[in-house]
C-alpha cells in the first residue's frame, strides 16, 4: 500500500521517522531545505545527536531504502515533521507548516495520504487542509462533514518520544492518530503500523492536537512547581534536593527535579499553544510557564552574588573573574539547543559579565551563532573547572555527573541541577 513514503523536515523528529520506515525495507524520500543535512543523510551519516539513529541511516542509505533531497517528489504517503515556534508574542508560528504544503502541493495525487507530525495548536490540521485545497482545487480534500468524497487523506499523528531514546519510543509509545475524518484516521493507522508497535488510539484531528498540548502543559505545570518549590527553599535556607527526596516518600507525591528553567521544542513551546486560543481560561498553564520562563532570571542572581563572594575573597572586582558554565543543551546527554535556558543563561552573562566566560558542552563541537566568539569560549570540562572562579551548572550531562568535584579555595559554585550542590 505505502510503496514510496515523503518526510518532510529532517530534523530530531523527521529524520528518525524517516529512517524508521526506510529500516522496514520501504523506499523513503527525506526532504530538507538544509543543504549540508541533506549531503551528510545521502552519505549516509546524521547531522544531530541520537542514539542508534546513525546506525539506522547508515544500513537505510547503504541499502538504498533511504534518499534525501531538497525538492519533494511522488509519493504514496507524506509526512510533515518541521519546526512550529512561536512568535514574539507567543502566538504558534505555522509558516514552515505552510511552506511544506506548499513545497508538496504540486506532486500531490489522489489516493494520497498527509500527516502532519508537527506539534500544533488546535486547528492547524484544519487550516494546512485548507491550504491545501487552495493550492490544489483539482483534488477532493476531507471535510468535518463529508466521510466519503476525499482524493487526499489528512490526519495528524503528534510524536511522543524523549531525546536521547527516540528509536526506542517511535517503535514501543502509543500514538495518537486524530483524522480528518474516520477514513483518514485508519488510513494513517495502516500507515504508523509498518514499524509501530504500541497501540495506535484513533480519534479527530482537534483531539489529537490537544493531546499533545494537554501532556507537555502537564509536565510544565509540574516542573514548575519545583522550580518555584526551588526558590522558596532557597529563601528559607532549606536544602531543595533534600526536602524533596524526604517529600517523594509519601507513596502519592512525586515531584520532579529543578533546574534553570524549561527548555526544547516541545515543553517550552507548547503550552503557549493553549494559552492562545483561550487565554481567559488557562490560568494555571499560563502561570506555570510564567514560572519557568522566570527562572533562569533567578539563576542570573545567584551567579551575581557568587561573582561578589569569590572577588570579595580574592580582593579583585568581579570584572577579573571567570565564569565557567556548564551545559548548553536543554537537557542531559543530547546536543539539541531549542529553548535552551542553559543557552539563555550563558547568552545573557556574555551580554552583562566584563570578564571571561568559558562553555562546557560535551555534545557540539562549536559554538552556536548567538554566543558572541570575542566573549565565550569552548573548552574541555577539566580545564574549566581549574581556570573558572565561578562554576556554573546547568546542565546534568553524564560527563559532569562523574565528576567528584573539589573546590578550590575562593571558587564558588552554583548548582541548578543538584549534582554537587
Amino acid at each position: 500500500m505505502f510503496n514510496k513514503i515523503s518526510v518532510v523536515g529532517l530534523g530530531y523528529i523527521g529524520l528518525p521517522t524517516a529512517a524508521m520506515f526506510a529500516s522496514r525495507k520501504k523506499h523513503v524520500l527525506g526532504v530538507d531545505v538544509n543543504k549540508k543535512a541533506v549531503a551528510t543523510i545521502n552519505a549516509g551519516q546524521i547531522h544531530i545527536v541520537e542514539p542508534d539513529l546513525d546506525i539506522v541511516v547508515q544500513a537505510a542509505v547503504s541499502g538504498g531504502h533511504l534518499r534525501a533531497s531538497l525538492t519533494p517528489e511522488a509519493a504514496d504517503a507524506f509526512l510533515i515533521a518541521v519546526p512550529t515556534p512561536f512568535k514574539a508574542n507567543k502566538e504558534p508560528d505555522l509558516g514552515f507548516i505552510e511552506a511544506a504544503c506548499k513545497a508538496i502541493a504540486p506532486v500531490l495525487e489522489k489516493g494520497n495520504i498527509l500527516v502532519l507530525e508537527s506539534t500544533s495548536p488546535v486547528g492547524a490540521t484544519k487550516k494546512m487542509a485548507a491550504w491545501l485545497a487552495a493550492l490544489r482545487p483539482d483534488l477532493t480534500l476531507p471535510t468535518d462533514r463529508d466521510d466519503t468524497n476525499q482524493d487526499i487523506f489528512i490526519a495528524h499523528c503528534p510524536e511522543r518520544v524523549l531525546p536521547g531514546h527516540v528509536m526506542r519510543e517511535l517503535v514501543e509509545n502509543d500514538r495518537v492518530i486524530g483524522g480528518m475524518s474516520a477514513m483518514c484516521a485508519e488510513k494513517a493507522k495502516a500507515l504508523y503500523e509498518i514499524f509501530v508497535e504500541g497501540e495506535c488510539v484513533l480519534t479527530d484531528c482537534d483531539t489529537a492536537e490537544m493531546a499533545k498540548l494537554t501532556e507537555n502543559a502537564f509536565r510544565d505545570v509540574n516542573i514548575a512547581f519545583a522550580n518555584e518549590l526551588s526558590i522558596i527553599c532557597d529563601d528559607l535556607g532549606i536544602n531543595v534536593w533534600e526536602l524533596i527526596s524526604i517529600a517523594n516518600r509519601h507513596p502519592r507525591v512525586d515531584i520532579l527535579q529543578p533546574g534553570p528553567g524549561v527548555g526544547g521544542h516541545c515543553i517550552a513551546v507548547d503550552p503557549w499553544f493553549i494559552v492562545s486560543r483561550t487565554p481567559e481560561l488557562a490560568r494555571l498553564i499560563k502561570t506555570a510557564r510564567l514560572v519557568n520562563d522566570g527562572k533562569p532570571d533567578w539563576v542570573m542572581g545567584k551567579v551575581d552574588a557568587a561573582l561578589v563572594a569569590a572577588a570579595n575573597a580574592k580582593g579583585v572586582a568581579p570584572a577579573e573573574l571567570t565564569i565557567a558554565c556548564l551545559g548548553l543543551a536543554f537537557k542531559p546527554n543530547i546536543d539539541d539547543l531549542r529553548e535552551s535556558p542553559a543557552l539563555r543563561i550563558t547568552q545573557a552573562l556574555a551580554a552583562k559579565h566584563a570578564g571571561a566566560i568559558v562553555a562546557v558542552e560535551p555534545n557540539i563541537h562549536e559554538l552556536p551563532a548567538s554566543l558572541p566568539a570575542d566573549k565565550v569560549q569552548l573548552m574541555d570540562c577539566e580545564t574549566a573547572l581549574v581556570e573558572a572562579d565561578v562554576i556554573l551548572l546547568l546542565v546534568d550531562h553524564k560527563q559532569f555527573k562523574a565528576i567528584d568535584l573539589q573546590l578550590a579555595p575562593n571558587q564558588q559554585l552554583v548548582d541548578t541541577r543538584g549534582v554537587w550542590d
